[in-house]
């Protein structure tokens, strides 16, 4: 198959798109790297920020589209995969939906279905936007309700979800926004995940615990970075013995596995139910994540066994308690360890999940 890969979150294109040419398929990976993670592309579509930034950008669009025909499968990051406003990525879209075969939308982070479950009749405990029966009032959930409901994002991202040939989730959450509105249209399917790191070196006896926090420094509260770094401060200062904070903010993303790979244990989105790429990457590599690991997350997945993840409550004191509790019990962190990289490998690995891929798009091929 001939694949194209439309925008990046986390390196989840990337990542899919190395699985998919394993399997022999030709993929095409089209983004901006994420922005300042800078993750890997075979087409850089960068909007800078100068002043002919936006005319430039849509010059180096209208050079490239011509290459963007012939596919067999489009794929969407997201309704808004180019940087540009709704409505000027309204005509792409079908400019792309006339030249190719099939196109897919991808549920992978913010869009309409997502800020507009969270905030009527959530189905969620929490959220990035709702405690229980209460909305977050902190200036990125306000930003982002403004931002997609009752907007030109809203029109686009229902016009793509009813047009496109299917859509593809990559956590429980996002199944859950658009599965009771699509049906059997919405496939959830994991992110994948590179599992061929070195085993992990046994910890010496004694050692500290070594958390790692990644920090950016515009959502910290949105994402509970701000909650979890708290927490995390009070336990080094409490036990600085048995446990060390290492942080990392804004930073490009090899520079951010290494920085990984010397910690024990990861603090990521305080808010969710689920581990996302950042997560996922860091228990690839042996780190326990502490974070969102609620049942939901298990029973979509399958799994009946493993429970690799510190589950936390979007609240102080849950993350004090686990990771008090993880400084004063040392035998369990290489069990944790050993089974984060175990549910990765079956669950995520990027083979497999690229060979889930592979089968739906055969599927929408043949009809």
């Amino acid at each position: 198959m001939k694949i194209l890969l439309l925008g990046e979150y986390s390196n989840v294109h990337w990542t899919l798109a190395q699985g998919l040419r394993t399997l022999g398929h030709e993929v095409t990976v089209l983004s901006n790297g994420d922005f300042w993670k800078d993750y890997p592309r075979d087409i850089s579509l960068v909007r800078h920020t100068s002043k002919l930034g936006g005319v430039v950008y849509m010059a180096r669009l209208a050079s490239i589209l011509p290459r963007l025909r012939g596919y067999d499968i489009v794929q969407l990051i997201n309704p808004m995969f180019l940087e540009l406003k709704a409505e000027r990525i309204s005509p792409v879209y079908r400019w792309l939906r006339r030249h190719n075969k099939k196109i897919i939308l991808c549920g992978f982070g913010m869009d309409y279905y997502w800020v507009s479950t969270c905030c009527h009749n959530s189905p969620f405990l929490y959220s990035d936007f709702n405690i229980g029966s209460t909305l977050r009032t902190n200036a990125d959930a306000l930003y982002e309700r403004k931002d997609w409901l009752g907007t030109a994002k809203e029109r686009l991202n229902k016009m793509i979800a009813q047009d496109c040939d299917h859509i593809v989730t990559g956590l429980y959450e996002y199944q859950r926004c658009y599965q009771p509105v699509f049906g059997s249209k919405s496939t959830f399917i994991p992110f994948p995940v590179k599992c061929d790191k070195p085993p992990r070196p046994d910890r010496p006896q004694g050692d500290k615990l070594k958390v790692f926090i990644g920090i950016n420094r515009t959502r910290s509260e949105y994402k509970g970075t701000d909650i979890m770094l708290a927490a995390a401060r009070d336990v080094e200062a409490r036990h600085p013995s048995l446990m060390s904070l290492t942080t990392a903010e804004s930073v490009p993303f090899a520079q951010y596995c290494k920085m990984m790979d010397s910690a024990d244990a990861i603090l990521d989105q305080l808010y969710s139910y689920t581990p996302a790429m950042n997560a996922l990457e860091a228990m690839s590599r042996g780190l326990i994540c502490i974070g969102g690991g609620e049942e939901e997350n298990y029973d979509i997945l399958g799994e009946k066994t493993l429970r690799p993840i510190v589950n936390v409550r979007p609240d102080y004191q849950s993350v004090y308690d686990a990771l008090e509790h993880l400084a004063l019990n040392p035998l369990d962190i290489g069990r944790l360890q050993r089974e984060s990289v175990a549910y990765v490998s079956k669950h995520h690995d990027h083979i497999k999940v690229a060979r889930r891929y592979e089968r739906l798009y055969d599927d929408l091929l043949s009809q």
